[in-house]
This record gives C-alpha cells, structure tokens and sequence, in this order.
C-alpha cells in the first residue's frame, strides 16, 4: 500500500490523507482509553459500539494490560527488540515502558497514529513507522526499520487488538507465515483477540455494524481459530485464555466483560 503523505503539522490540523469523516479503529480504542486523539465520527462510533459493552474503557485497559505482560515474559526470555504492529497512539504504559532500554518499532497504517507517535516518542531506541499488517513484506523491508531490528537475533513481535481488523479474504495465515519467515529461533510472538466464543451474538451484531462504517470491518474467531493463527509456533503456557487469566501474578488485572477477548504469546 502507498505511504501517504505527511503534511506540515503547523499548517494543516492533521495529516494529509486523513478520513476524518470515517471512523478508524486505533482512534476509537484512543476514545475506549479516555484519550483525546479522535474525531467526532470516531466518537459517534465507540459510543454506539460501547452501548451493548458499557465497561469497553475496561476491557481496553485489560488488553494493554495483558500487553504489559507479555512483554515482560519476552523481556525475561532476553528478549530486547520488538516491533508492534497496529501501535495506537502512545498511551501508558507502552511497549518502551515495558521495556527499558529495548529497541522498539511502532507499526501503524493511520498517518495520525504515526504522526503523534514521532512526535512524542522521541529517542534513540524508539521508531514509528507507517505499514499496514496485510501488506507485511512492506512492514519488513522497510528501510528504516531493518535500520534498528537485528533479525540475525530473537524479535519480540506484538499483534495486539490487530488481527480481529483481518479478514480471511486478506488471508492472515499468510501473512503469519511471511513474518515468521523473517523471525530467529528464539523469537516471541503475541496476539489477542476478540473471540465469539461467549460473547452474545447481539453485541457481535453490534460491534459489526459499527465496523462496518469504519476503515476496516470486525471480526469474530473462535478459540480454535485464534488458536490456529500461531500455528508453526509453540504456546507458552498457559495457552490462549481470557486475558486476565494470562499470567496474571505479572501484574494485578481486571474483570472480565460480555465481550470476551483471548490472547496468548508463542515462541518460534
């Protein structure tokens, strides 16, 4: 896909290339996080989407949380570069603060999302870069990211709240397998994902309509489906679980809610 073109933030309110009249996924997990980097029809959209899931602010802060620990789990496994693909804007606690001292690159296909991040992740250990999960090979060769990730060495990759975006027309199990072909013995990788198994089928219906509007359309997997996304990996137990059961003695989590969310963390 084109990289777009980045406009002059002093003369224009957001980059160029914008849709701020189409809802964008990572600017309403922004709205769900009380984040400020959003517009109206973002807003219109979460507020409708949060109607059938009234505590989604938590949920949201449990996803980042079972990122959190993941991270830390690779960190332990001396792991020390990472490239999270579908970043959001930078809220706290990220990857870097997970991570002190690690190499991370923060991978998003929203030109504001970008934007914010170069803006506030200043550094020399940290890199934001435009790229769009169904067009990996884009994601991998770009310069400036084969500038800070070895991948002679064990990269911790992170797919958080991003694979739930992909349909099975963009084939995600090819686009696994063109990233694990780049990825060391040793690497890690970590996925969650809204599941419908257990979550109502109204509020599917729901949280389908609303991405339906929006710059990518939702969608539903089973366990066994997401189960099957690390295929050609080995799970770290506990396996793929509601994320507050992902070893939750790392960091004090949350309750669960009626949209339910797994996730899991392998090794390649």
């Amino acid at each position: 896909m084109p990289r777009p073109t980045e406009a002059d933030p002093a003369r224009e309110p957001y980059p160029a290339g914008v849709a701020a009249g189409i809802p964008h996924p990572a600017r309403m997990y922004d709205y769900y996080l009380g984040g400020k980097d959003n517009f109206e029809a973002d807003r219109v959209a979460a507020e409708k989407a949060m109607s059938v899931v009234p505590d989604a602010r938590n949920l949201a802060m449990t996803n980042r949380e079972f990122m959190v620990r993941a991270v830390r789990a690779m960190t332990a496994s001396g792991i020390d570069q990472f490239i999270d693909i579908g970043s959001g804007f930078p809220t706290s606690p990220n990857v870097h603060e997970a991570a002190p001292g690690a190499q991370v690159v923060y991978v998003d296909n929203d030109p504001v999302v970008v934007s914010h991040n170069r803006a506030l992740r200043a550094g020399p250990e940290l890199l934001s870069i435009h790229g769009d999960l169904r067009a990996p090979q884009a994601i991998l060769d770009d310069r400036a990211l084969t500038g800070r990730i070895d991948f002679s060495q064990p990269v911790g990759l992170l797919l958080i709240a991003v694979l739930h975006f992909v349909t099975e027309a963009d084939r995600p199990h090819d686009i696994l397998r063109v990233i694990r072909e780049r990825m060391v013995p040793g690497s890690m990788m970590a996925i969650s994902h809204l599941t419908s198994d257990g979550t109502p089928q109204a509020v599917i219906r729901t949280q389908q309509e609303v991405y339906a509007n929006a710059t990518a359309p939702i969608v539903f997997r089973t366990t066994s489906e997401i189960e099957e996304l690390f295929r050609d990996t080995q799970l770290l137990d506990p396996g793929v679980v509601p994320l507050t059961r992902w070893r939750p003695e790392l960091r004090a989590t949350r309750a669960t809610t009626t949209l339910k969310w797994l996730g899991g963390v392998s090794r390649v």
